[in-house]
């Protein structure tokens, strides 16, 4: 058997609180890409989330998987960068190129002709280990105890973005949010769409602030403004960006009126972090981590 193709990743509920339940195991939540791993023999392509091969872009990462004793896998992970202290920081993609990119591997879905999609997460944990053998830009994903809310707390300590809970008896549920995994948030991030800026102030080039927004039933909420997080190589990239999606009306159905505002067509997805959301979802003290090249804007959904 060939390895599956086509594949899109189990993804995990968003709950409010940490818990704890028998039969379940607590991960470290890595704040990365998303990326299947097939491999072929000596091929291997790095799919992200909607079907993008990113093996060029981290060839180390290709192979070194290509260099794994199984003739043929289907791993599932995040490419993350670290900071000094050990923390995924999604912002450090190209920020630093002494700092190299690393998949942390948390799935098995196929091995060695066997497709393991419908056995249990903890046999298909049992293979991935046996298949796996951290080094280089590889690693497996920390599991960080059998407590819930040990785990919860110990991921706060460290200021990691989160903890991801999976029982151990689930099935890979293909291109499925499932409630079988579930993730508990410890930094508040999250992906909105970017519908418009506003003009330069001061000393400020190309644009003063994002307009950002989700989506809720196929209509484009406002979020709020984001001003800051960049540089000013961050400033000239995204005004080159939106150069071509310029727009005469605005793509939000709530937006502020604006003078200043120049209106984008909904198509580029922003990776932003901010302090709380009030009630009627609006972003405090918003700030811009980076484009996610490997969501479509309709995956964003409006949530309070």
């Amino acid at each position: 058997m060939s390895v599956p193709t086509g594949v899109k990743p189990m993804l995990a509920t968003l709950v409010d609180a940490p818990f704890h339940a028998p039969g379940w195991v607590y991960e470290e939540k890595y704040d990365g890409i998303r990326i299947l791993a097939a491999k072929d023999g000596s091929r291997v392509r790095l799919i992200t989330r909607n079907l993008i091969d990113r093996s060029a872009d981290v060839p180390e990462i290709a192979a070194a998987i290509a260099k794994l004793p199984a003739p043929t896998l289907l791993l599932d992970g995040e490419v993350v960068v670290f900071d000094p202290e050990g923390i995924s920081r999604f912002q450090l993609f190209g920020a630093d190129t002494r700092r190299k990119p690393v998949y942390v591997v948390f799935d098995c879905l196929y091995a060695r002709g066997r497709d393991l999609r419908g056995r249990p997460l903890a046999e298909r944990r049992a293979v991935l280990e046996k298949e796996v053998r951290p080094g280089g830009p590889l690693r497996l994903a920390r599991r960080l105890g059998s407590d819930g809310f040990k785990a919860f707390e110990a991921a706060r300590e460290r200021g990691l973005e989160g903890i991801v809970a999976k029982d151990e008896a689930s099935t890979y549920e293909t291109g499925k949010r499932s409630p079988a995994w579930r993730k508990v948030k410890v930094r508040a991030e999250e992906e909105f769409v970017i519908g418009g800026y506003t003009a330069p102030e001061g000393a400020r080039t190309h644009f003063g602030a994002l307009l950002i927004g989700a989506f809720d039933d196929g209509t484009l909420r406002y979020a709020g403004k984001v001003g800051t997080g960049f540089t000013s190589k961050t400033l000239a990239d995204l005004a080159q960006r939106f150069a071509p999606l310029r727009r005469a009306t605005s793509p939000f159905a709530d937006a502020p009126r604006m003078r200043d505002a120049t209106w984008l067509e909904p198509r580029l997805v922003a990776q932003i972090g901010f302090m709380e959301k009030t009630g009627d979802g609006k972003l405090r003290h918003p700030t811009f981590l980076g484009l996610r090249d490997d969501k479509s804007p309709a995956e964003v959904r409006w949530t309070v």
